[in-house]
Order: structure tokens, then sequence, then C-alpha cells
């Protein structure tokens, strides 16, 4: 069995440590790892989690301290946290099951923009600069408000950005995004839950300054007023799921 890990630091000395000597293993960047067409990845942090997607890592992941909602082990190394062994263990000897999540595909303009595990957000660059956004869906309009950004989070990542925003927690393999406004200029403003069967479409419809895309942790582009924004679903992210692993709920 060849397995990836992805991270650096203390924790991920520990998990090394923690792989039985007949495994092979491929160790670098997210890029290098996916490339080398483990069987199976170790993830630590969030970070990692999130640039194996990008990098369109084909394998299960294990998410080791990725945070809620990933479903990973918690092996804090600064503190007595568990210890990562068992898992590993597992996962070498192919005794884990998978879930799958939904990955989101973005494009502006029609030009493909890159992927996403967590949400896709649209924020305006400048601090206390207010622009107004437009949300569709199957052809219709479904929102239109003034506000800091949007967001539209998959389940893995509605225990992020969008609950922060005040979106609900939402199970995986639903099959729906959430549609949550940032801090919207006016009270009472709607959260939206969409199906993701045909694409979900953002456009600024006004701005008071540039406004950019984020794709999980990472800006991608400026958009400029009236460009279309599609969110749509682009696969999925088979995420490892062992003894240790907590259920999607638990924070």
């Amino acid at each position: 069995m060849t397995l990836g890990i992805v991270g650096e630091g203390a924790l991920a000395d520990r998990v090394r440590e923690a792989v039985a000597t007949d495994a092979a293993v491929a160790e670098g960047p997210a890029t290098e790892v996916a490339a080398a067409d483990p069987d199976a990845v170790v993830a630590v942090g969030e970070s990692a989690l999130l640039a194996l997607v990008r990098a369109g890592v084909d394998a299960p992941v294990l998410p080791v301290d990725a945070g809620p909602g990933y479903g990973g082990i918690a092996a804090d190394a600064a503190t007595d946290g568990a210890d990562p062994g068992p898992a590993i263990d597992a996962l070498v000897a192919g005794e884990f099951e998978t879930e799958p999540r939904a990955v989101l595909g973005v494009s502006v303009g029609g030009e493909r923009a890159g992927r996403a595990l967590a949400d896709a957000m649209l924020v305006t660059t400048e601090p206390a600069r207010i622009s107004e956004y437009a949300v569709r869906s199957r052809n219709e309009r479904v929102g239109r408000f003034r506000a800091d950004g949007v967001v539209v989070s998959t389940p893995t990542g509605s225990h992020g950005y969008g609950r922060s925003a005040g979106g609900p927690l939402l199970e995986p393999a639903s099959g729906v995004v959430g549609v949550v406004p940032v801090a919207p200029f006016a009270v009472n403003v709607d959260h939206w839950v969409v199906s993701t069967d045909r694409p979900v479409e953002l456009t600024v419809e006004r701005d008071e300054g540039a406004v950019s895309l984020l794709l999980d942790d990472e800006a991608v582009r400026e958009v400029p007023p009236h460009t279309p924004v599609a969110v749509r679903e682009d696969g999925r992210l088979d995420l490892v799921r062992v003894a240790e692993s907590p259920p999607f709920f638990e924070r």
C-alpha cells in the first residue's frame, strides 16, 4: 500500500511515526502526493485537506485535526490529544469506510475558476464597503440584497463561514447547498437552501469596491459587476471514517 501524507509540523511528524514500516509513503505538497497515485491519503490540518481537493486527489482522505464538518480524527500534538496510531493502522490495513462529500466547481463568466470542498464566497475586498448581490437558481431569482458578501456552503462547509453568517448545518449527501448573505445591510434577510442538481448563479449587481471570489481558503480572482458566477456540484471527495471519527453534527 502507498499512503500519502500532506501537512507539516509536529502533528504531521506523529502521523509519519505511526505508519507501519511495511507501507510505502508519499510525502510533499498536495500536487505531488496526488500525482503519486496513493491508495489513501492523510491530510494533517484543514489547509492540507483543501489543497488536496484543488490538486484533484481521487484517493480516500483521512483528515486529522481539520476542524468541525470534515469528520476527521482529533490529535493535538501540542497537548495530550488522541494518538493517531490506531486510525493510521486501520487506514493502512484497509479497515475503514468512506463517506462521499460533494465538491463544488465554480466558473466566472463561463471560464472555470476552480473547485471547493467547503464553500465559494463573493466578498468585498475593502473593509466597510457594501455591495449588492443577486442569487438565481433554476433560472429564477432567489434573492437580491446589499451585504459585505455572500457564501455558498456545501454540507461539509456548513460548519464554517455559512454557520458563522447564520446559516444552517446541512447533512452530507443531501444534494443541497446553503446560500447566506455575509453581514447584510438589513434586518431579517433570508437564507436559502437550494438544490445542486442545477447551477446556483451569483452576480454582483452593484459594487462600492472590488469584489473577490474565494474558494475555500484561497482568493482566486476579482469578479466585476454583472458577471455570472456559476456554482455547481463537481464530483465527490471520499473522506475516510474509522472508529475514532466523530459524528458529523458534533462540534
